[in-house]
């Protein structure tokens, strides 16, 4: 089990078995698929979600904490997701969310509720990040969190026109010093 985290309009929280089917079809969509690393399969597979869901359970809440979106006013739909890896060899955070809320600010409240509970729960000192070039969204969060741009480097992704990533650092420093200067903080 990981904690819940909850936003002013979101619930993150384990994915649960039940829900499956609903996951899918939310994250079965080339669109929201095709910005992410070569290691999702495409077209994906009917069993995909659940293959996903056994391999993670094994490591949820040890090194790896995975959180599936609900909308408060939807709470069994899950609509996007947040990964969280310590160790990990190229990043340690990874998201994706349904298209039909993007341009909505909802990936940038879960991860900043990801963020924060990697900082102050977990003892992250630093976050290493990625992005396919080209991606302006993923890349945009990373900007308003306080992250700092590494490096580019080749990378592969479902979408074969995305042929390289933007690799970035966001310590805990940063992030605190960019929270205290957001509106509201």
């Amino acid at each position: 089990m990981i904690a819940v985290l909850q936003t002013a309009r979101l619930d993150l929280r384990d994915a649960l078995l039940v829900d499956v089917e609903k996951y899918r079809r939310n994250f079965d969509d080339y669109a929201v698929i095709s910005e992410l690393a070569a290691v999702v399969p495409w077209p994906y597979p009917a069993d995909g979600v659940r293959d996903f869901l056994d391999r993670l359970r094994p490591a949820q809440g040890k090194d790896r904490w995975a959180w599936a979106l609900y909308l408060k006013e939807a709470p069994d739909e899950p609509i996007g997701n947040v990964d969280l890896r310590r160790g990990a060899e190229a990043e340690n955070r990874g998201f994706w969310l349904a298209r039909k809320f993007w341009g909505q600010g909802l990936m940038t409240e879960a991860t900043d509720a990801v963020t924060d509970y990697a900082f102050d729960v977990l003892g992250f000192e630093r976050l290493v990040l990625s992005n396919a070039v080209g991606n302006a969204r993923s890349r945009r969060i990373k900007e308003k969190a306080g992250a700092r741009l590494l490096r580019t480097e080749p990378a592969r992704f479902v979408n074969p026109d995305y042929t390289a990533r933007e690799v970035w650092e966001l310590t805990k420093e940063a992030w605190r010093a960019g929270r205290l200067s957001r509106p509201g903080a």
